[in-house]
């Protein structure tokens, strides 16, 4: 009901092309939105501020981005307005920008004295939704594998809240999933073995950290599928039944915390701080790019890494994929446990298999506890 909502307020009948000021009223509005949400954060910083990662900010970079961000989210305003009838997109986008502008822009001075706190993590989510949209949209908008999906599919305003729902409570989400591999490395921790690990050149623990990783990932995410009470929870990732870089964000919070928390036991046993922060970084960007609606492939490549046609064989409700293509990054994994299934083609149907969930956010963050399911 929202999403019609949403769609009806700033869509129309025109065409949605290049050269018909749609792209540049969706820009206006995502930068001015993005423009607010980061003055924002330097009027109240100890607030809505990640406390990890204020330290590492380039100030005067972030203070540029947002400029360029209010200057964007206005050029492109005028823009949208100038070639499209209907202004609510160009208009929002304006309106966001003169607000941000209004409450001092980009020249906020940070008079708190950051130490600490429980900060709600807005700067991470406007980051790196910032990052990933700026990345994997125009990949997915030039090269689509389902021309016809589009950007604002159904169902894409779930998987916002998703993505912000893993964003915004950054210190609880972190602590979570940190806890299951600190209580494991604090009595399982081998001073040899990260000795050893240490001795070997950094790109070659970098390799090893990601075949760890992923064949633990293998083990934990074949446990989600196969054990009933896991499957509650994993059954909201697989909901989807459309794939792009944002759906691989649907994923129920013990899900993540779970996968996430096992996943580093492994790299934290025996490998460095900076590697373990590569793997994150390397896992972010390839993990969102596996769901992406990208069609053209690296037939050489995709024997080795895992790439979006692999991935989307693992989330189509066609008999033949189904608990298939656990890996996450190599292929050989599902081929040395016999789960490997990768045809030429891409597949045609996504989501559940004779099954259907709430279709809302709350009723599926808390129907898994109490096993609630809806009829077909």
């Amino acid at each position: 009901m929202i999403e019609q909502k949403i769609n009806e307020f700033f869509g129309d009948a025109e065409s949605t092309g290049f050269g018909t000021g749609w792209w540049s009223g969706i820009l206006s509005a995502f930068f001015g939105i993005l423009s607010f949400g980061g003055v924002l954060c330097l009027h109240f910083p100890q607030l809505l501020s990640s406390p990890e990662l204020r330290p590492h900010y380039p100030m005067h970079t972030m203070r540029v981005l947002i400029q360029c961000l209010i200057v964007g989210a206005i050029l492109f305003g005028v823009i949208s307005s100038i070639l499209r009838k209907k202004k609510i997109l160009a208009l929002t986008g304006m309106l966001s920008a003169i607000a941000a502008t209004a409450l001092g822009g980009s020249s906020v001075r940070i008079n708190d004295n950051l130490q600490g706190g429980l900060g709600i993590g807005l700067d991470w989510f406007l980051l790196d939704m910032l990052l990933m949209a700026i990345i994997y949209v125009p990949l997915e908008r030039l090269w689509p594998q389902y021309p016809k999906q589009g950007t604002f599919r159904n169902e894409w305003t779930l998987d916002v809240v998703y993505f912000m729902s893993t964003h915004l409570p950054i210190q609880i989400l972190s602590f979570l999933v940190l806890l299951p591999s600190i209580q494991a490395t604090k009595y399982l921790g081998v001073p040899a073995l990260q000795g050893f690990i240490a001795r070997i050149p950094w790109l070659l623990q970098f390799f090893l950290a990601i075949v760890a990783a992923d064949v633990t990932e293998y083990f934990v995410h074949l446990a989600f599928h196969k054990v009933p009470f896991l499957w509650r929870f994993h059954a909201v990732h697989h909901s989807s039944k459309a794939l792009d870089w944002i759906a691989g964000s649907r994923s129920h919070f013990v899900d993540d915390t779970l996968v996430r928390g096992l996943v580093l036991v492994p790299l934290m046993l025996g490998f460095s701080k900076s590697i373990t922060f590569a793997y994150l970084i390397f896992v972010t960007l390839h993990a969102t790019w596996v769901h992406c609606n990208f069609g053209p492939n690296a037939k050489w490549l995709e024997k080795f890494l895992v790439m979006p046609r692999y991935h989307h064989w693992h989330h189509t409700s066609q008999k033949e994929g189904i608990d298939k293509n656990f890996a996450i990054h190599f292929p050989w994994i599902d081929k040395l446990f016999g789960t490997y299934h990768f045809p030429d083609t891409w597949p045609v149907h996504y989501g559940l298999d004779g099954e259907q969930i709430a279709p809302d956010f709350f009723r599926q963050t808390i129907d898994p506890f109490i096993g609630k399911k809806r009829t077909p």
